[in-house]
């Protein structure tokens, strides 16, 4: 696994729009007011011709212009890390315009985004074997003043800690707005995890406490499922890779409903991408408390990972109801749960 740099002081942060631009509110002034901040820490900036760009069609602009600025950023000497101007519907158009080839023979860079990124975040770990963070988009770091999120986050870019742990209470509703685009995140709702443990062939919740440890690998379920089976997914030989080491995998999704997330989990199980799996890290799904026929967000994902006798800890601070914990997808990693606490620590090897 290759692992880039650390951020220092007084080098350059790149940003590229490969999903949507900042050129509305109040991702616009969120993304301005975040260039500020990175600024005042001794930071220089480089904006990707496409940050604010709205010409494309579920992306910032055509899926070429959008692959060329991610190669020709990547690869570029004049930045030293690239993190995403935000998520959004289509990047996966953008894959067959961006070079892997030249990307190999680049210097491995951070890359940081989530959601629609996963189509660079997963890519780069699983193609190219370099680690990425999944973590928030450039107008998070707009927000007035920092969630401890958004400074793990920093701080892991930077290389000042390379361990993260649960928050104490999330985001149901957002306040942010156009008039109201530096508006912090909104945590109302008390942080309570569930952990699953196969007992007698059954998943049974525990507050026991547990260890797993593994080579972090995952993303936004939405994304993950359209890569299977294409010309871009190498999981299987990534697995192969780092069988020795295990793997964590860590999902969650945005528009799936309960039915999508079973049948998402199912098309990934039968694909054979949970080999060597030593545990599962799932975030609370944007339709966090859905049921439909029966179902709910916990029997649609422990129905057919119980298979697997390895611990499952869901509604833990990642995806899209927010604060989130950045991830480093590649490390190795150590998690502790115990009740209603996890701390998971990343070692670059």
């Amino acid at each position: 696994m290759k692992y880039p740099s650390f951020l220092k002081e007084n080098e350059t942060i790149g940003f590229v729009a490969p999903s949507f631009g900042c050129n509305i509110e109040p991702y616009k002034s969120a993304l301005e007011h975040a260039l500020e901040k990175f600024h005042a820490r001794g930071y220089q900036t480089e904006l990707g011709p496409n940050c604010y760009a709205g010409d494309g069609i579920g992306i910032s602009n055509t899926p070429e212009k959008c692959g060329r600025e991610l190669t020709e950023f990547y690869s570029s000497a004049a930045n030293q890390a690239l993190i995403s101007c935000g998520g959004g519907e289509l990047m996966c158009g953008i894959l067959d315009y961006i070079d892997f080839e030249q990307l190999k023979t680049a210097p491995p860079k951070w890359y940081v985004g989530y959601s629609d990124n996963t189509n660079f975040t997963f890519l780069l770990t699983t193609i190219l074997d370099t680690a990425s963070i999944y973590g928030p988009c450039a107008p998070a770091f707009g927000m007035e003043p920092w969630h401890p999120a958004i400074s793990d986050t920093f701080d892991l870019l930077t290389g000042k800690k390379l361990s993260v742990a649960n928050y104490s209470a999330w985001e149901r509703e957002s306040l942010k707005t156009e008039s109201n685009p530096l508006a912090p995140y909104h945590t109302t709702e008390p942080e309570i995890f569930h952990t699953f443990i196969v007992e007698k062939n059954e998943y049974t919740e525990t507050k026991q406490q547990i260890h797993v440890s593994g080579r972090l690998l995952g993303g936004c379920m939405d994304c993950l499922i359209n890569l299977l089976g294409t010309k871009y997914d190498y999981v299987q030989e990534f697995v192969q890779q780092y069988k020795e080491d295990g793997i964590v995998w860590f999902l969650e999704s945005c528009d799936l409903n309960i039915m999508s997330i079973y049948r998402a989990i199912w098309q990934m199980q039968h694909a054979g991408w949970f080999q060597y799996v030593k545990g599962f890290l799932i975030g609370r799904p944007l339709c966090y408390g859905q049921e439909m026929f029966g179902m709910n967000q916990y029997q649609a994902v422990l129905t057919l990972l119980k298979q697997y006798q390895v611990p499952v800890i869901m509604d833990i601070d990642l995806g899209h109801l927010p604060p989130a914990m950045p991830l480093v997808c590649g490390s190795l990693c150590d998690v502790s749960v115990c009740e209603n606490s996890i701390s998971i620590n990343m070692k670059m090897k």
